[in-house]
């Protein structure tokens, strides 16, 4: 999907076309825009949904399961201006790509269009446990 891709796909299912000012590239999604806020919150969320989709892609090297399922992700906010803050932890202090995989993370939400800024916090509190985790990553690990 490109970004003309993507604005083509707001502007019409919000039917806005010239109502607002759309840009990407590092930018945020809409500025100056006169859409009611239950529509800017349905594109947050949206956007959520994508960045939580492309993080499921991204696996512990030590841990068949992602890192979403795993409950490393503590905190995933996106904002009006499309800045994401997030907290994430690591199985362990000690753990072996605890510089590579915050990095990778937050490369990977960068690459999301329409995302302007990521603040990754790597966070130690609470401690991971294996109740962090899904449902579906206990299934696949057997616990």
């Amino acid at each position: 999907i490109t970004d003309g891709d993507l604005r083509e796909f707001i502007l019409k299912k919000f039917d806005l076309k010239k109502k607002s000012k759309f840009l990407m590239n590092k930018k945020p999604v809409f500025v100056n825009s006169d859409l009611d806020t239950s529509k800017i919150l349905e594109l947050m969320k949206n956007m959520k949904e994508e960045i939580i989709k492309e993080i499921k892609k991204i696996y512990d090297p030590e841990i068949p399961v992602n890192i979403y399922e795993l409950g490393l992700i503590y905190k995933l906010e996106v904002d009006e201006k499309n800045k994401v803050n997030i907290d994430m932890t690591l199985t362990s202090p000690n753990c072996p790509v605890a510089e590579s995989l915050p990095n990778q993370v937050k490369e990977t939400i960068m690459k999301i269009a329409g995302v302007s800024a990521v603040d990754l916090k790597l966070v130690w509190e609470p401690p991971w446990t294996k109740d962090k985790m899904s449902e579906a990553a206990k299934l696949e690990l057997n616990i």
